[in-house]
Protein backbone atom coordinates (compact mmCIF):
# COMPACT_ATOMS: atom_id res chain seq x y z
CA UNK A 1 0.00 0.00 0.00
CA UNK A 2 1.21 3.56 -0.50
CA UNK A 3 0.06 6.85 0.66
CA UNK A 4 -0.59 9.25 -1.93
CA UNK A 5 -0.03 12.80 -0.34
CA UNK A 6 -1.69 15.57 -2.91
CA UNK A 7 -3.25 18.39 -3.09
CA UNK A 8 -5.10 20.06 -6.01
CA UNK A 9 -4.96 23.67 -7.63
CA UNK A 10 -8.41 24.69 -8.85
CA UNK A 11 -8.95 26.72 -12.27
CA UNK A 12 -5.67 27.19 -13.18
CA UNK A 13 -4.48 28.63 -17.03
CA UNK A 14 -2.18 25.66 -18.35
CA UNK A 15 0.15 28.36 -19.85
CA UNK A 16 0.26 31.03 -17.38
CA UNK A 17 1.02 27.98 -14.81
CA UNK A 18 3.41 26.10 -16.93
CA UNK A 19 4.91 29.63 -17.38
CA UNK A 20 5.46 29.46 -13.55
CA UNK A 21 6.54 25.94 -13.38
CA UNK A 22 9.34 26.69 -15.68
CA UNK A 23 10.52 29.84 -13.66
CA UNK A 24 11.08 27.67 -10.77
CA UNK A 25 13.24 24.98 -12.51
CA UNK A 26 10.16 22.55 -13.22
CA UNK A 27 11.41 19.88 -15.55
CA UNK A 28 8.37 18.56 -18.26
CA UNK A 29 8.64 14.87 -17.63
CA UNK A 30 7.42 13.41 -21.50
CA UNK A 31 4.87 14.52 -23.94
CA UNK A 32 1.42 15.78 -22.49
CA UNK A 33 -0.70 12.33 -22.80
CA UNK A 34 -4.30 11.62 -23.12
CA UNK A 35 -5.63 8.93 -20.23
CA UNK A 36 -8.45 6.54 -20.09
CA UNK A 37 -9.64 5.09 -17.14
CA UNK A 38 -12.61 2.82 -16.12
CA UNK A 39 -14.04 2.86 -12.55
CA UNK A 40 -15.54 0.06 -10.51
CA UNK A 41 -17.34 0.12 -7.22
CA UNK A 42 -15.94 -1.94 -5.03
CA UNK A 43 -18.06 -4.77 -2.99
CA UNK A 44 -19.79 -3.90 -0.79
CA UNK A 45 -20.40 -0.10 -1.98
CA UNK A 46 -18.16 2.19 -0.51
CA UNK A 47 -18.48 5.88 -1.52
CA UNK A 48 -14.68 6.24 -0.29
CA UNK A 49 -12.88 3.21 -2.14
CA UNK A 50 -13.13 2.37 -5.49
CA UNK A 51 -11.35 0.31 -8.12
CA UNK A 52 -9.76 2.46 -10.94
CA UNK A 53 -7.88 0.87 -14.37
CA UNK A 54 -5.95 3.61 -16.44
CA UNK A 55 -4.04 3.65 -19.23
CA UNK A 56 -1.95 6.27 -20.84
CA UNK A 57 -1.26 3.95 -23.86
CA UNK A 58 2.30 2.82 -23.13
CA UNK A 59 1.56 2.15 -19.37
CA UNK A 60 -1.58 0.65 -17.86
CA UNK A 61 -2.34 0.04 -13.89
CA UNK A 62 -5.41 -1.30 -11.87
CA UNK A 63 -5.46 0.44 -8.24
CA UNK A 64 -7.74 0.39 -5.40
CA UNK A 65 -8.22 4.01 -3.91
CA UNK A 66 -9.43 4.88 -0.64
CA UNK A 67 -9.66 8.06 1.04
CA UNK A 68 -8.71 8.16 4.72
CA UNK A 69 -10.05 10.72 7.18
CA UNK A 70 -6.30 10.92 9.02
CA UNK A 71 -5.20 13.90 6.88
CA UNK A 72 -7.09 15.89 4.60
CA UNK A 73 -4.03 14.75 2.01
CA UNK A 74 -4.02 11.38 2.44
CA UNK A 75 -5.30 8.63 -0.31
CA UNK A 76 -4.46 4.93 0.67
CA UNK A 77 -3.54 3.38 -2.53
CA UNK A 78 -3.15 -0.54 -3.66
CA UNK A 79 -1.24 -0.01 -7.25
CA UNK A 80 -0.50 -3.18 -9.89
CA UNK A 81 0.77 -2.90 -13.64
CA UNK A 82 -1.06 -4.55 -15.92
CA UNK A 83 -0.13 -5.43 -19.11
CA UNK A 84 -2.93 -5.31 -21.10
CA UNK A 85 -5.72 -2.91 -20.29
CA UNK A 86 -8.64 -3.83 -22.22
CA UNK A 87 -8.48 -7.35 -21.14
CA UNK A 88 -8.03 -6.54 -17.56
CA UNK A 89 -11.63 -4.86 -17.60
CA UNK A 90 -12.93 -7.99 -18.99
CA UNK A 91 -11.24 -9.85 -16.52
CA UNK A 92 -12.75 -7.39 -13.80
CA UNK A 93 -16.37 -7.70 -15.57
CA UNK A 94 -15.91 -11.56 -15.53
CA UNK A 95 -15.21 -11.34 -11.68
CA UNK A 96 -18.89 -9.17 -11.61
CA UNK A 97 -17.14 -5.59 -11.38
CA UNK A 98 -18.72 -3.48 -14.49
CA UNK A 99 -17.59 -0.16 -15.05
CA UNK A 100 -19.20 2.46 -13.62
CA UNK A 101 -17.91 5.11 -15.41
CA UNK A 102 -15.08 5.60 -18.70
CA UNK A 103 -13.25 8.45 -18.02
CA UNK A 104 -10.70 10.65 -20.51
CA UNK A 105 -8.36 13.51 -19.51
CA UNK A 106 -4.88 15.22 -20.63
CA UNK A 107 -2.33 14.94 -18.23
CA UNK A 108 1.20 17.03 -18.69
CA UNK A 109 3.85 15.90 -16.18
CA UNK A 110 6.59 17.93 -14.35
CA UNK A 111 8.64 17.71 -11.56
CA UNK A 112 10.15 19.91 -9.28
CA UNK A 113 13.00 18.44 -6.77
CA UNK A 114 10.81 16.14 -5.00
CA UNK A 115 7.30 16.92 -5.74
CA UNK A 116 5.21 15.36 -9.09
CA UNK A 117 3.01 18.52 -10.57
CA UNK A 118 0.12 17.04 -13.04
CA UNK A 119 -1.85 19.02 -15.26
CA UNK A 120 -5.00 17.84 -15.59
CA UNK A 121 -7.54 19.05 -18.60
CA UNK A 122 -10.86 17.04 -18.41
CA UNK A 123 -13.97 17.42 -20.28
CA UNK A 124 -16.37 20.68 -18.66
CA UNK A 125 -14.48 22.32 -16.10
CA UNK A 126 -11.24 23.96 -16.25
CA UNK A 127 -8.06 22.44 -15.87
CA UNK A 128 -6.42 21.52 -12.78
CA UNK A 129 -3.19 20.84 -11.25
CA UNK A 130 -2.09 18.35 -8.82
CA UNK A 131 0.83 18.49 -6.56
CA UNK A 132 2.32 15.29 -5.08
CA UNK A 133 4.71 14.06 -2.57
CA UNK A 134 5.78 11.99 0.04
CA UNK A 135 6.48 14.87 2.12
CA UNK A 136 2.98 17.15 3.06
CA UNK A 137 5.27 20.10 3.93
CA UNK A 138 6.78 20.07 0.88
CA UNK A 139 4.06 20.38 -1.58
CA UNK A 140 3.10 22.95 0.98
CA UNK A 141 6.16 24.75 0.96
CA UNK A 142 6.04 24.66 -3.23
CA UNK A 143 2.28 26.07 -2.91
CA UNK A 144 3.96 29.27 -0.87
CA UNK A 145 6.77 29.23 -3.60
CA UNK A 146 3.82 29.42 -6.23
CA UNK A 147 1.89 32.20 -4.35
CA UNK A 148 -1.00 30.02 -4.71
CA UNK A 149 -4.62 31.43 -3.56
CA UNK A 150 -5.92 29.24 -0.36
CA UNK A 151 -9.13 29.72 -2.07
CA UNK A 152 -7.89 27.52 -5.10
CA UNK A 153 -6.69 24.54 -2.89
CA UNK A 154 -8.77 21.43 -2.44
CA UNK A 155 -8.27 17.89 -1.17
CA UNK A 156 -11.23 16.27 -3.14
CA UNK A 157 -11.25 13.76 -5.35
CA UNK A 158 -11.92 14.41 -9.38
CA UNK A 159 -15.17 12.73 -8.50
CA UNK A 160 -16.00 15.31 -5.77
CA UNK A 161 -14.29 18.38 -7.68
CA UNK A 162 -17.03 17.88 -10.39
CA UNK A 163 -19.79 17.60 -7.76
CA UNK A 164 -18.89 20.10 -5.21
CA UNK A 165 -17.37 22.70 -6.95
CA UNK A 166 -18.88 22.54 -10.66
CA UNK A 167 -22.43 20.92 -9.84
CA UNK A 168 -21.65 18.32 -12.50
CA UNK A 169 -22.06 14.39 -11.01
CA UNK A 170 -19.94 12.44 -13.19
CA UNK A 171 -21.47 9.19 -11.71
CA UNK A 172 -24.10 10.20 -13.94
CA UNK A 173 -22.09 10.17 -17.07
CA UNK A 174 -21.83 6.81 -18.41
CA UNK A 175 -18.65 8.08 -20.78
CA UNK A 176 -17.27 11.45 -19.88
CA UNK A 177 -14.74 12.10 -22.91
CA UNK A 178 -13.58 14.42 -25.24
CA UNK A 179 -15.14 12.69 -28.46
CA UNK A 180 -18.48 12.70 -26.96
CA UNK A 181 -20.12 16.45 -28.30
CA UNK A 182 -21.31 17.28 -25.09
CA UNK A 183 -18.09 16.77 -23.47
CA UNK A 184 -15.81 19.66 -24.76
CA UNK A 185 -12.71 20.66 -23.27
CA UNK A 186 -13.29 24.29 -21.49
CA UNK A 187 -9.84 25.44 -22.01
CA UNK A 188 -6.29 24.53 -23.45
Amino acid sequence: MHLEKEITILNINKAEFIKLLESKGAVRIGDEVTQIRYTYDVKPKNPNKWIRLRTNGEKSTLTVKEITQNSKMNTKEWEVEVSNFEETNKILNELGFEYRNKQENKRQIYKLNNIEISIDTWPLIPPYAELEADNENDILNLVKELDINEKDITYLDVTSIYMQIYGIDILQIKELEFSNENMLEFNK
